[in-house]
């Protein structure tokens, strides 16, 4: 009920024009609805396997929302930031953690997500797409054997 009022009613009621906004905040409230779905289905696939909510959620953006390939990956790559922090910190607080790994691993992701940032800069959308799914593909494969 308080999504409704959030998302709906309250900026119908914001809205003068009442006749013009009717059609516009019903498919609003759509979008709103898919992306707040879409975010929680992420977020679990986060928290549970400690990442790969990229897996779901650039499809869903692409797909589902209609946003270009390098956009998807992008955005995706910002939502993950907050989900993954907080994955991180109860991690942190409720399972042992090997620092001495952590430190080590972490330069190199450091290093690797600038570099991987940079390629998806200047790579074409359908290069992008086509190592998508390779690693989707291998990372099938790899559970399956």
């Amino acid at each position: 009920m308080l999504v409704y009022l959030t998302l709906v009613k309250i900026p119908s009621i914001l809205n003068k024009n009442k006749k013009k906004q009717d059609n516009n905040y019903v498919k609003k409230f759509k979008d709103k609805l898919i992306l707040i779905l879409s975010g929680i289905a992420i977020g679990i696939a986060n928290g549970f396997f400690g990442g790969g909510g990229g897996m779901i959620c650039v499809p869903l953006l692409e797909k589902v929302l209609k946003i270009d390939n390098k956009k998807s990956h992008s955005t995706a790559l910002a939502v993950m930031l907050p989900i993954t922090l907080l994955s991180a910190i109860i991690y942190i607080l409720k399972v042992s953690i090997s620092w001495d790994i952590f430190g080590i691993v972490c330069g190199g992701f450091v290093l690797g997500g600038l570099a991987g940032a940079i390629l998806l800069n200047k790579l074409n959308g359908k290069i992008v797409r086509f190592i998508f799914i390779l690693i989707i593909l291998a990372a099938g494969i790899r559970l399956l054997i």
